[in-house]
C-alpha cells in the first residue's frame, strides 16, 4: 500500500527536524569540548590607600564613683530616683540623726564646763599672782596655778574639737552628690541600715564627656603613628607637637548600626603593649551633650584618615571563601585559572587590602567565577575598575578588628 501525499509530507518533515537536531547537537558538543571559559579579569592595584581601622570597644564614664555614708544609721529619706541626673552638692539621702544631735548637745555641754573651769583657773591664777607679789604664797603654789590654767586651756581645745567632730557627724547625716552625673538604679531603699564607709548607697557617673576604650595591634599603631608624623603632629622621636587634638580622629558606630555624629579624639594610651595579645589599649574622648551615650554600651571605634603605603588591593568580588580558606582565582602565564590563598586586611571601598598572597603583577578574575575551578583554560577579557564600577571611596560598611 503506498503512502498518501499528506502522510508522506509528514514523514519527510519529521526526518528533516531530527536531522537538524542531530547536527545541532554534534556542533554544540564540539564547541563545549574545544571552547574556553569566558571570564573578566583585571590587574591587582598597588597604591597608597586610605583605610578606616575599626575595633570593638566599650563606652566608659569619665568618672564613676560609689557613694558611701560617712556615718552609720538607718536611711530615713531619699531625695532622688534611680537613673536621675544629679548636680554636684545635691542632697541624696538623710540618715537618722537623733544620736548625732544628742552627741552635739553632749559635746557642747562638756565644752561649756571646760570653758568655765578655764575661767575659774585664770581667776585663781590672777589672785595668786597678787598674793605672790605680796609674798603671801610660795612660788610653788603660783607654779601649780599656772599649770592648772594650761591644763584647762588644753581641755577647752579638746572639747572644741569634740564639738566640731560631733557637728560634722551630724552634718554627714545628709549625704550629698560628690559630682554631677547620672545615678545608678541599684540605690539602697529607705529603711536600709548604712554602715559608715562600707555600705554603697548608689553610684554616680558623668556622661559628658564619655570615652570609648579599645585596643589596636602593633602594625596598625605604627601606621597611625606614621600618619601623625607625616602631618607634623609628633616628631621623629615620637614626642607630641600638639595637644593630641589633631591626631587621627575617630568615630563610633553603635550596636544598632547607628554612626554617632560627633567625632572623638585620642586622649590616652597605655604605656606598653599587652604581652599576651600584642595589643595597645587606647581611650578616645567623645562629647555627649544630650546623654545619648551610656557607660557600658558596646561600639565599634574606627580611625579616620589613616593611609597604608603601597597597599596591594584586590576587588572584594574576586575574593572567595571555602571553609576556613580565603582565596582568589588569577590568570596564570598559560592562560589558565590558578587559585591563590590570601590574607586580607581592611576594606577600602570596593577593595580589600591584601596582607599576603598577591603581588601587583597578578591578574585576578572578577567575573565568571561561578563554578570556575583552578586549572581551567580561560577566554580572558581585561577590564578596568571603571568598567566594573569599583571605587576606593569609603563605603558605609565597617571593618571588624578582633
Amino acid at each position: 500500500m503506498g503512502f498518501s501525499g499528506k502522510k508522506a509530507g509528514a514523514v519527510i518533515g519529521a526526518l528533516a527536524l531530527m536531522t537538524s537536531m542531530i547536527f545541532a547537537g554534534c556542533g554544540g558538543d564540539e564547541q563545549a569540548s574545544s571552547g574556553k571559559t569566558p571570564v573578566k579579569a583585571m590587574k591587582v592595584l598597588q597604591q597608597d590607600a586610605p583605610v578606616s581601622y575599626s575595633y570593638p570597644g566599650q563606652l566608659k564614664g569619665m568618672n564613676d564613683v560609689e557613694v558611701h555614708s560617712r556615718v552609720s544609721g538607718s536611711i530615713m529619706e531619699k531625695y532622688f530616683k534611680g537613673g536621675d541626673t544629679v548636680r554636684e552638692g545635691q542632697p541624696l539621702y538623710r540618715i537618722d540623726s537623733r544620736q548625732y544631735e544628742s552627741a552635739v548637745i553632749e559635746a557642747e555641754a562638756k565644752l561649756h564646763k571646760a570653758e568655765s573651769d578655764l575661767r575659774k583657773s585664770q581667776d585663781d591664777l590672777y589672785r595668786d599672782e597678787v598674793l605672790f607679789n605680796d609674798k603671801a604664797i610660795s612660788e610653788q603654789s603660783l607654779f601649780n596655778k599656772r599649770e592648772d590654767v594650761q591644763a584647762n586651756i588644753a581641755t577647752v581645745e579638746s572639747e572644741r574639737a569634740a564639738v566640731r567632730k560631733a557637728q560634722e557627724n551630724l552634718d554627714d547625716t545628709i549625704v550629698y552628690a560628690p559630682m554631677s552625673g547620672r545615678v545608678s538604679v541599684d540605690d539602697v531603699a529607705v529603711g536600709t541600715y548604712a554602715t559608715a564607709g562600707s555600705t554603697k548607697l548608689v553610684s554616680i557617673g558623668s556622661l559628658d564627656p564619655i570615652y570609648a576604650q579599645f585596643s589596636v595591634s602593633e602594625t596598625e599603631y605604627l601606621n597611625i603613628l606614621a600618619k601623625a608624623m607625616e602631618e607634623g603632629l609628633v616628631d621623629a622621636n615620637g614626642r607630641d607637637n600638639s595637644d593630641n587634638s589633631d591626631l587621627p580622629p575617630v568615630k563610633i558606630v553603635l550596636s544598632n548600626g547607628y554612626e554617632y555624629p560627633l567625632v572623638g579624639k585620642i586622649t590616652a594610651a597605655d604605656r606598653s603593649f599587652n604581652d599576651n595579645s600584642g595589643s595597645l589599649t587606647i581611650k578616645a574622648l567623645f562629647s555627649n551633650p544630650y546623654g545619648a551615650l551610656l557607660p557600658g554600651m558596646f561600639a565599634r571605634v574606627k580611625f579616620l584618615d589613616v593611609t597604608v603605603k603601597d597597599a596591594v588591593l584586590v576587588p572584594q568580588r574576586a575574593v572567595q571563601q571555602l571553609l576556613e580558606e580565603t582565596f582568589v582565582l588569577v590568570v596564570d602565564e598559560n592562560g589558565k585559572s590558578l587559585s591563590k590563598n590570601v590574607v586580607l586586611g581592611e576594606k577600602v571601598g570596593s577593595y580589600y587590602v591584601v596582607k599576603k598572597g598577591l603581588t601587583k603583577d597578578d591578574t585576578v578574575i572578577v567575573d565568571g567565577l561561578t563554578n570556575l575551578q583552578s586549572g581551567k583554560d580561560l577566554d580572558v577579557t581585561m577590564v578596568t575598575a571603571d568598567d566594573m564600577g569599583f571605587s576606593l571611596k569609603e563605603s558605609t560598611d565597617i571593618v571588624s578588628k578582633s
